[in-house]
């Protein structure tokens, strides 16, 4: 049985991953979803004015010790790649398996800020403008979205090696957003690491609620090959997935997607 600590993307809560949970779980794995510092409903303006990258990296290591998880399988969504690798290089060994879902993977001394293309610059100083401390949602999406704390999109992360030393490092590219994807570039540079595993899914950002179902099968190790090392296996994957997902990127809207 593996222990699952799902860390969700900008402006999101644990609500995000609610189509997921229920399929680890009926598969017979245990799975904390986490709605992280600054995000939850009852948080306070201080709150959510002083969080940044390492409270909610802190917020992992706290469930780690909390729940007494000696081997955890951290999966991270968009920014939650901030935060499950922050985690991790502090975790003392205790991660057994990262998983960024579309989701950036940060090197010593970057940000999500540093890291993300201008237009989710843009996006982040106009959300922010209002308060000078947390970035609204962007337009449309899900109600249950709440700002999020502007220090934790600027603060720097500070990585001691240790991220380097958990066993399995994975990286799911959603494919079905490549006009607007901020990831495009860190699917090639992981790619040439043999470090890591490179899967593709062929969906909009917000794979967890478009095909639940292909990104369970991905995290239980079903599913697409290593993109990697075998770009035929992950076109019969994406061949393979029901057409219940979003229309092709060109035909959304031009906004920037969320988390």
């Amino acid at each position: 049985m593996a222990t699952f600590v799902l860390v969700p993307g900008g402006w999101h809560g644990a609500w995000s991953f609610e189509a997921v949970v229920p399929l680890l779980e009926r598969a017979g794995h245990a799975v904390h979803a986490l709605t992280l510092t600054g995000l939850r409903p009852d948080d306070d303006n201080v709150t959510v004015a002083t969080a940044n990258l390492d409270t909610h990296a802190d917020d992992v290591l706290r469930l780690l010790d909390r729940a007494h998880i000696a081997s955890a399988t951290l999966v991270g969504h968009s920014y939650g790649g901030m935060v499950i690798a922050a985690a991790a290089d502090r975790a003392d060994g205790r991660i057994s398996r990262l998983v960024h879902l579309d989701a950036y993977v940060p090197r010593d001394g970057e940000s999500c800020w540093s890291s993300t293309t201008e237009r989710y610059r843009e996006a982040f100083a106009v959300g922010a403008a209002t308060t000078g401390y947390s970035v609204r949602p962007p337009d449309g999406g899900d109600p249950r979205r709440r700002p999020h704390p502007l220090a934790s999109f600027l603060q720097t992360i500070r990585l001691a090696g240790t991220l380097a030393q958990v066993p399995r490092r994975e990286f799911i590219y959603c494919s079905g957003w490549e006009d607007r994807t901020p990831f495009s570039e860190l699917r090639t540079r992981l790619q040439a690491d043999p470090g890591w595993q490179v899967h593709d899914l062929p969906t909009g950002h917000d794979a967890m609620h478009e095909a639940p179902e292909a990104v369970a099968a991905l995290l239980l190790g079903e599913g697409a090959a290593d993109a990697s090392t075998q770009r035929e296996g992950a076109a019969a994957h994406a061949a393979a997935v029901p057409q219940t997902g979003p229309q092709p990127a060109r035909t959304a809207p031009a906004r920037p997607s969320d988390g």
